[in-house]
């Protein structure tokens, strides 16, 4: 299902104006980049786009995409390769409860 995700917007803007929150921050593979945050950031709908100990994976609508280019950008400068070339952005997400954290990974395909 494609997403146009306020939640997910208000994390990604969260993150780029207060890295301090990153607790963790890999890129992995060519495209893709995993961030952890402090799962005390106040979300909406945290229970649906980070559930418990299980992933939500979840493509970002086109409309999407093209609204927050510069956005996502900035994250596809955080993975291993140096050509921001991509259609597609995939969010997978998820709530660590013991390492008290939110997952969010993107992929760019």
């Amino acid at each position: 299902m494609a997403s146009n995700s306020d939640s997910i917007y208000y994390v990604l803007m969260k993150i780029k104006r207060h890295p301090e929150l990153i607790m963790m921050k890999r890129a992995r593979y060519t495209n893709t980049v995993m961030i952890a945050i402090d799962d005390q950031l106040k979300i909406a709908d945290a229970n649906f786009y980070f559930p418990d100990l299980s992933l939500m994976v979840n493509r970002l609508s086109n409309d999407f995409v093209a609204k927050n280019e510069d956005l996502l950008d900035d994250y596809f400068a955080m993975t291993n390769s140096d050509q921001p070339i991509y259609h597609e952005v995939w969010v997978t997400t998820s709530h660590l409860p013991a390492k008290r954290a939110y997952l969010l990974e993107l992929s760019y395909e």
